[in-house]
């Protein structure tokens, strides 16, 4: 009689059991990441590090700041440009919240507060649409002094609202205007305005990230 399969289809039928348990526990580990750590994304994204000198631009949530002042530990340094009292409430209680050190100024995005080529890293907060809702000249200068205050191959980072399609849309009322970031108006004002290597780094969790670097001086 030939030998019986039944152990062999017995064997590989409880590696495949195995294999999709441990993608089910995977999947399961990284949405208790999230939940654990909702900006995970934002300081990914951002790549923010010890010793940076960061500018944050806007302030839509205090939690979001302090999640990337909090990574430039004490050799850093973390800056917030708000344009009003309500942003820099946000911005107070994120830092005092979470128990990090960043420097407030209120001025407008397009006359910050910061020597030229002092900044490692900018980062846009553009969720609530503060720099979406400004005249186009406005955001042409404000994009002019990210470039201004960030140092030769320093980073900008812009974050926007990711647009609204299908259920969420009809959830949320409608479908929206995209946002300076996700209309693709964000990555032409970096490449005009003298950014290089301009991209859009993902668009996920309701949010989009444009990532432009500002050209090192020549030799």
């Amino acid at each position: 009689m030939p030998p019986s399969s039944a152990g062999p289809r017995l064997t590989a039928s409880g590696s495949q059991t195995n294999r999709d348990d441990r993608s089910g526990l995977n999947a399961d580990n990284t949405m208790l990441i999230r939940r654990q750590d909702p900006y995970l994304l934002l300081v990914s994204m951002a790549g923010v590090k010890m010793g940076d000198r960061l500018v944050q631009v806007g302030c839509a949530h205090g939690g979001r700041l302090a999640a990337l002042a909090g990574k430039v530990g004490l050799t850093g340094r973390a800056v917030a440009v708000v344009p009003d009292s309500e942003a820099a409430a946000r911005a107070s209680k994120g830092a005092a919240d979470a128990g990090v050190l960043v420097e407030l100024e209120t001025a407008p995005p397009t006359r910050l507060p910061i020597d030229d080529g002092a900044c490692d890293l900018a980062v846009v907060d553009d969720t609530a649409g503060f720099v979406s809702t400004m005249a186009s000249g406005e955001r042409v200068a404000a994009i002019r002094e990210l470039l201004r205050v960030l140092r030769p191959g320093g980073r900008a980072i812009i974050v926007g609202a990711a647009s609204r399609s299908g259920l969420a849309a009809w959830l949320k009322g409608g479908e929206s205007a995209p946002s300076f970031a996700a209309s693709g108006d964000a990555n032409t004002a970096l490449q005009t305005e003298g950014f290089k290597s301009v991209r859009t780094l993902a668009e996920r969790e309701g949010q989009v990230f444009v990532e432009g670097i500002k050209p090192r001086e020549a030799m």
